[in-house]
């Protein structure tokens, strides 16, 4: 770009996505004179799904603003949490998530997941379609114009990351009501109707049962009950806002 020259400012949150030479104050950054401010933003590195205020010259300018030359222009998070629409949040993650996706469908919120590699155009699709807030660490993914909403996952580490969405979108959480492998809503289940389904130590050992309305999985509070209650009671100390287990 060899138009008007500008000087770039990302707020702090946002520098991770630009090289190291640029994630300092009044970064010198130059335009091509036409492209709007949201393609400059992107080219630094920062997808639009994580920018919220932008000023020029402190005043607040719109992603289709065409900088001119000399301006000061200062680039903002998005405002946490974001409120996406006015139904419950519903997420889409993609195929580098899924440990992510099966711990928010454990707490009842819901959470699509592609465990195959369907392509970006597919997952922005999708998004749009089913207007699902698309959840990745692929900053060309967020960049589609397709997708209805998304947002960045910061951290690799899965604690991290559930702390992370809890805290940015704050959905409602309902404990041991979705099917971690499918997402499908869970009901009570008779040890008859899904004995066919179990082990005989399984059946002979255990007596509360859940089943999968959609694909049929049975539930039942076995040997790893106790780390996946620990995960539950820790996100509802913390953004529970009155939910229950």
């Amino acid at each position: 770009m060899n138009g008007p020259g500008i000087h770039l400012t990302l707020a702090p949150e946002l520098r991770l996505f630009a090289p190291p030479s640029r994630r300092v104050d009044r970064v010198p950054t130059a335009t091509d004179g036409a492209s709007s401010l949201g393609h400059v933003v992107e080219s630094a590195g920062v997808p639009l799904t994580e920018v919220g205020r932008l000023l020029v010259d402190g005043q607040e300018v719109t992603v289709a603003h065409v900088p001119q030359a000399g301006e000061s222009v200062e680039v903002f998070g998005v405002d946490r949490p974001q409120q996406v629409t006015g139904a419950p949040l519903r997420f889409l993650l993609d195929v580098h998530l899924g440990t992510l996706a099966r711990r928010l469908r454990l707490l009842g919120v819901d959470a699509a997941y592609e465990n195959e590699d369907i392509g970006d155009p597919a997952l922005a699709t999708r998004s749009a379609a089913e207007q699902r807030v698309l959840l990745s660490r692929d900053r060309g993914l967020l960049r589609r114009r397709e997708i209805f909403a998304g947002a960045y996952v910061y951290s690799d580490n899965p604690d991290e990351q559930l702390r992370d969405v809890l805290g940015r979108f704050a959905p409602q959480l309902a404990p041991w009501t979705r099917c971690t492998a499918c997402n499908g809503p869970l009901r009570e289940a008779d040890k008859d109707s899904v004995g066919d389904r179990l082990e005989h130590g399984t059946q002979r050992s255990y007596d509360v049962f859940a089943q999968c309305t959609d694909c049929e999985r049975v539930y039942w509070r076995g040997a790893h009950h106790s780390r996946l209650e620990r995960i539950v009671l820790d996100a509802l100390a913390e953004f529970g806002d009155g939910a229950t287990v």
